[in-house]
């Protein structure tokens, strides 16, 4: 049976470090696609169909690519979901304070979708994961004291579990993987039903 070759549609460095964790071997090529949502689309519909998006443009890339591997791509897409809003990834340290100021003293979700797509003949995995976060009652001071380290600037809902923000959250329901960016349990059964040796 050929090796296979699981490429990581995305450069995010949590989402490598929980497959190279989790000892899977991959490649990562990142995509370039569009995360607008679309007019009145759920958080659960927007980020399987970015996933699937992104999975689907490294496809195309790997599409002139010799066969002697099976190759199996997988994208996913993170966001944080607050009273029906969706909070992405903050731009400035502005809009990171404010996403925070949201989320502190309270509940919300984070939602990750994946998408798993075999080039070889487009048989495909899609699904999300939900996991519930509770914030601790953060204090103007702690959250200017936050955002100045920077480590908001690159997170969906601008905060890192695994970082500095894991000593404001003091609960989690769900899936602790999919707040970093990849619930693990899920895209592994998802590589043995495509038929991943690797696993």
């Amino acid at each position: 049976m050929p090796a296979t070759k699981v490429i990581l549609a995305s450069a995010s460095p949590r989402r490598a470090e929980i497959l190279a964790a989790a000892g899977i071997p991959f490649e990562f090529q990142a995509s370039n696609v569009d995360e607008a949502r679309l007019a009145g689309e759920p958080p659960e519909q927007m980020v399987e169909r970015l996933a699937r998006a992104k999975a689907e443009a490294i496809a195309r890339v790997n599409q002139s690519a010799h066969s002697d591997q099976l190759r199996v791509i997988l994208g996913a897409d993170t966001v944080v979901v607050v009273d029906q809003e969706i909070l992405g990834k903050p731009g400035d340290a502005a809009t990171a304070r404010e996403m925070l100021i949201k989320l502190r003293g309270r509940e919300h979700r984070v939602i990750t979708g994946f998408a798993l797509l075999r080039t070889s003949d487009g048989e495909s995995r899609i699904g999300h994961e939900t996991t519930r976060v509770w914030f601790s009652a953060m204090t103007d001071a702690e959250v200017d004291a936050y955002v100045v380290t920077n480590e908001p600037l690159d997170k969906a809902g601008a905060y890192a579990i695994q970082g500095i923000a894991g000593r404001y959250i003091p609960r989690i329901e769900g899936c602790y993987f999919n707040v970093v960016g990849l619930p693990i349990a899920r895209v592994s059964q998802a590589l043995k039903e495509l038929g991943s040796p690797n696993m």
